[in-house]
């Protein structure tokens, strides 16, 4: 039989109210009785019915964070963020990935989920404003990550894209690099992570008087390693001289800094690169990589505070903000000689 309230009361020598009280961490209940009752709960091996307590309070003190992939390392530690601060507020997370398929995405944000989270973060990939209404559909409060933006009654946390992508441009150039490869394009893209950073990247060169030469501006599908060393072994086979990159993000920079390696080239001596991200292995490669911190822990922590805010603020009016983060560069090895 499962142990209930009744038994850890009839235990601890109190209410059943005080129990709730203790198990809710309402502050006024005295230090002696909360010792006794936490003492009988630990003997018992009691555990809260969540079900039942969402029932009776509408909550349920998990929020859902809907990512592309888990595979791509900013996105693991963007939900590790996410977690560590909505632990901080009382909130635990459910993490859903919907790859990068536009069907799959709609489909995952027409799940019903009323009755498992209080509020959703997601990150946007592949919708965009011709898709407002499904996300105006959704039950419960949502804050958007990412590029996409929409004109709904959502809030919207990002990292400043263009900025940190021209930061990186002027960089390498600040070496006195003049043939600065743009690994990461996504051809056709207006809005989105790709197009902003591509904005960037052209922005620098134009402000250093250099031309934007389409041989180097090398498209990558998804943003894995594997892809990226790909990209830049048929970049080195193709003959296109060059003597910096700067990658999209930190996964396909480090594909291509294995890429030059395996062919003889010198980092940074021959090619500087720079990624974008800031992952923790970026400080583990040989070199280490350069790269341009987007302030995915702000990120975090401004996304779980407005949700929290939102959840509890329930049906009350308000105005959606518009959150864009600071960056940083962080030059390491691979540009530095």
């Amino acid at each position: 039989m499962a142990v209930t309230l009744h038994d850890v009361a009839r235990l601890a020598g109190v209410s059943i109210k005080t129990v709730s009280n203790v198990v809710n961490d309402h502050p006024y209940v005295r230090d002696e009785t909360r010792r006794r009752v936490l003492d009988a709960i630990a003997a018992l091996g009691y555990t809260p019915n969540l079900s039942a307590r969402s029932l009776r309070s509408g909550r349920t003190n998990v929020i859902a964070l809907m990512i592309p992939d888990l595979r791509n390392a900013y996105f693991a530690e963007l939900a590790d963020a996410v977690m560590r601060a909505a632990a901080e507020r009382g909130y635990s997370v459910l993490i859903e990935q919907f790859g990068d398929d536009r069907e799959h995405e709609i489909a995952a944000l027409r799940r019903p989920r009323p009755q498992l989270v209080d509020g959703v973060l997601y990150s946007v990939l592949a919708l965009d404003q011709d898709d407002e209404d499904v996300i105006a559909a959704m039950p419960v409060p949502v804050v958007l990550l990412g590029e996409r933006i929409f004109t709904g009654p959502r809030d919207h946390v990002t990292m400043r894209n263009t900025e940190g992508a021209r930061a990186a441009t002027e960089h390498v150039l600040g070496l006195g690099r003049r043939r600065v490869v743009a690994l990461g394009a996504h051809p056709g893209e207006v809005i989105g992570s790709a197009a902003l950073r591509l904005d960037g990247y052209r922005a620098a060169l134009e402000a250093a008087g250099l031309p934007s030469d389409e041989e180097l501006i090398v498209p990558v599908g998804s943003w894995l390693r594997r892809n990226g060393a790909e990209a830049m072994r048929d970049l080195l086979a193709n003959g296109v001289g060059f003597d910096a990159v700067v990658a999209f993000n930190d996964a396909i920079a480090l594909g291509a800094l294995r890429a030059l390696q395996e062919a003889g080239l010198r980092v940074p001596e021959d090619v500087a690169i720079i990624g974008f991200d800031d992952i923790d292995e970026t400080q583990y490669s040989m070199p280490t990589l350069s790269t341009i911190d987007p302030g995915r822990a702000e990120i975090a922590r401004t996304a779980v505070d407005l949700l929290v805010r939102r959840i509890e603020g329930g049906t009350a009016p308000f105005t959606p903000e518009r959150v864009l983060v600071p960056y940083r560069l962080v030059p390491r090895e691979s540009t530095a000689l």
